[in-house]
């Protein structure tokens, strides 16, 4: 009887250990002399190169935290463990501890921070319409009467349609299964714009056969911040990762990784995706901060 009642206590102890760690990164960390790292394998802020290599602006400011966070521990040597992660995924992975930290394209919104915390914003993507350079088009209201193209599971024509601008127009909307066939829609001429986040406009284009022939056009749709998602009610982890960002952004790391990623040629093709810092993230790093999508408005 003395023998079960000590193999319960072992259990609980273990399993309440177990639940302490999950809301003590750090000491989690610390313990097992590892980190599990939440990247994405085909994203614009991080990608694989294949062969278990993870690179992107995401993904190597995500690295450089994790490099701040062992020298806070003061540990020697710490195994950095690479977990991709889908949309669909992600959140319930930092739940369950089995990610730490997930730093992919994950837009902090209200409906998320019940889930998961996130980090200080990093990139603030922007909903935005590319058109080929001699369409004429230069804005919303030239889409009047137009095809226009998104991507199936996406919200952008969504968007559009609620942008007060957008009063009155009449469009057609099709649909392309994945954004290399969006943007293929646009270059065959079966769309005369593509409605879409920015960064993947600018990624399509960049790839293209002639990146000349495009260009993106007119007004800001939406805003959306993305940030690095963490485990909730860890004040301690957020705090250490906050303070790498404030580091990062302080000393010009995280401006030097935005212009490695976006406006230098880049791995496996070499091209330039071509994407200046907006005005969107330039002030959410000139004020860091966690504030939800549902707070930022655009007109």
């Amino acid at each position: 009887m003395k023998k079960h009642l000590m193999v319960a206590a072992i259990t609980v102890l273990a399993t309440g250990t177990a639940f302490a760690q999950a809301n003590d990164t750090l000491a989690k960390i610390k313990s097992s002399g590892a980190v599990t790292f939440g990247v994405r394998e085909s994203s614009g802020l991080g990608y694989t190169l294949g062969n278990g290599k993870y690179v992107g602006f995401h993904t190597e400011m995500g690295e450089n935290i994790l490099k701040d966070i062992q020298k806070q521990l003061g540990l020697a040597k710490m195994d950095l463990k690479y977990q991709p992660v889908t949309s669909q995924n992600r959140i319930p992975l930092v739940q369950n501890g089995t990610v730490d930290i997930e730093c992919g394209s994950t837009t902090n919104n209200l409906a998320r921070q019940k889930d998961a915390a996130f980090a200080y914003t990093t990139y603030v993507e922007e909903v935005r319409i590319a058109v080929k350079a001699n369409s004429g088009i230069t804005g919303i209201k030239d889409l009047n009467g137009k095809t226009l193209v998104t991507t199936t599971g996406t919200t952008s024509v969504q968007t559009l349609r609620k942008n007060k601008r957008a009063d009155g127009l009449t469009f057609k909307e099709v649909m392309g299964k994945d954004h290399a066939d969006s943007f293929l829609m646009l270059e065959t001429g079966r769309a005369d714009a593509f409605i879409m986040d920015g960064s993947i406009l600018a990624a399509n284009i960049s790839k293209s056969k002639a990146p000349n022939d495009y260009k993106i056009v007119g007004e800001v749709l939406s805003v959306e911040p993305i940030a690095c998602m963490l485990r909730k009610d860890d004040p301690a982890f957020k705090k250490a990762v906050d303070d790498s960002i404030a580091r990062q952004i302080k000393d010009g790391t995280l401006a030097k990784l935005y212009d490695k990623w976006f406006m230098q040629p880049i791995p496996p093709n070499n091209v330039k995706i071509g994407l200046p810092l907006s005005a969107a993230t330039k002030a959410a790093w000139e004020n860091p901060n966690d504030k939800p999508m549902e707070e930022y408005k655009v007109e």
